[in-house]
């Protein structure tokens, strides 16, 4: 027909479905959808032109064999350079294709506050206005994607993300954007509210829970098994410490959309910490008691990513694979053995699978570079990724 005469490179998407549990259209539908939402976002961007084109094209690799990302980078030059577009505006739009998934991937799966987070992004934008593209793109591309891949919590990321990788290509230091008074300061007081008194500190606001202890060996995986066995699951999580004391954030979500019984949960959060609770065998206990109606599909392969240089401080492990009831509580647990600490944790759920982030260092503080010890933390980690059960626990 007329539209792949002018545009040969879409024939191979057209009708062609997407596998995985979060697009709910075609590959070609998709692509018209994101051209709509992006129509509605013109006005963020000062190339207009290159926003609508950058969504008509940024997935049209999938028809191809190979990474949809990297052949769309090759299709999208021949693309623009036909269209008449000249060099800079050419890359410009190979560059939406390349970098379309950054900020979503980024902002979801990494810590907001280190500043290699930061420059890498901004150095993967190159310009303010790319920056702005990219933006503006991931909004569209994830409202055209389904209900559940645009919400007030991605976006707020996203936004937080592009406001300080804007801060860094306009010329300002990272550190301004990276280090909060407000919450070191509230981290002192809590600690000291704590050091005060002799029981451990909860606090629970909205859908965070604050714990202020005593550290200890394991705690992190303590209270995330807590948590899964209350029903919830964790979608952020932080820590801090000094002196020996630790202070735990954690961002949760009910499972089942239901409100979030803090009480229960500050209940067996205290069981926990006087070791009063069996997390394992409650957690199979639910994981017996929870039946999906149907066989669940999972999309991404286990994998784990041992990362030094996604942080300045930190070794980041990123580990990918089939969700299941516990596995936070099994991940965490995983690293506590391996004498560990976890500074902060990133969980993203897609569908049936999940993409969990862990910022650590060892016991001296240091990044974990040894080639031995990071092929032990690849090969516990991908044990803990498979359910000691069929009842996926």
């Amino acid at each position: 027909d007329l539209w792949c005469r002018l545009l040969p490179e879409w024939e191979p998407n057209r009708c062609r479905p997407q596998r995985n549990a979060y697009h709910r259209f075609t590959v070609d539908r998709h692509l018209l959808e994101a051209v709509a939402r992006a129509a509605d976002l013109c006005g963020r961007v000062e190339r207009p032109d290159l926003l609508l084109l950058g969504a008509l094209l940024h997935d049209i690799g999938k028809g191809y064999p190979g990474d949809h990302t990297v052949v769309g980078m090759t299709l999208v030059h021949d693309i623009a350079q036909r269209m008449g577009f000249n060099d800079d505006d050419t890359q410009t739009l190979v560059l939406l294709v390349e970098h379309h998934l950054l900020l979503p991937d980024i902002a979801t799966r990494r810590d907001l506050d280190d500043p290699a987070t930061i420059r890498w992004v901004a150095a993967c934008s190159g310009t303010i206005e790319r920056l702005h593209l990219l933006s503006a793109l991931t909004e569209a591309d994830s409202i055209a994607t389904g209900r559940s891949a645009w919400g007030a919590w991605k976006a707020g990321l996203v936004s937080t993300l592009v406001d300080r990788a804007g801060h860094v290509l306009d010329g300002g230091e990272v550190t301004d954007v990276t280090t909060s008074s407000e919450r070191l300061a509230v981290n002192s007081e809590l600690m000291a509210r704590y050091s005060a008194g002799s029981a451990p500190l909860i606090i629970t606001e909205g859908n965070e829970l604050t714990l202020v202890c005593g550290d200890r060996p394991g705690l992190f995986s303590r209270v995330a098994g807590v948590i899964a066995v209350c029903g919830l699951d964790v979608s952020e999580a932080s820590a801090a410490g000094e002196n020996g004391i630790v202070l735990d954030r954690f961002r949760v979500t009910s499972a089942f959309s239901k409100e979030i019984s803090w009480t229960k949960v500050e209940r067996e959060l205290l069981r926990a910490l006087n070791s009063r609770i069996a997390i394992e065998s409650r957690l199979a206990d639910r994981a017996r008691s929870y039946r999906r109606p149907v066989e669940a599909p999972h999309f991404l392969e286990p994998k784990v990513r041992v990362l030094n240089e996604a942080s300045e401080n930190y070794t980041v492990i990123e580990v990918t694979g089939p969700d299941s009831i516990g596995l936070l509580y099994r991940l965490t647990r995983t690293i506590a053995d391996l004498d560990l600490d976890i500074a902060s944790a990133k969980v993203t759920t897609l569908g049936n699978d999940v993409v969990d982030a862990f910022y650590v260092r060892d016991q001296h503080g240091n990044k974990v570079t040894s080639s031995e010890d990071v092929t032990e933390i690849t090969m516990a980690l991908s044990h803990a990724l498979v359910p000691t059960s069929p009842n996926n626990v």
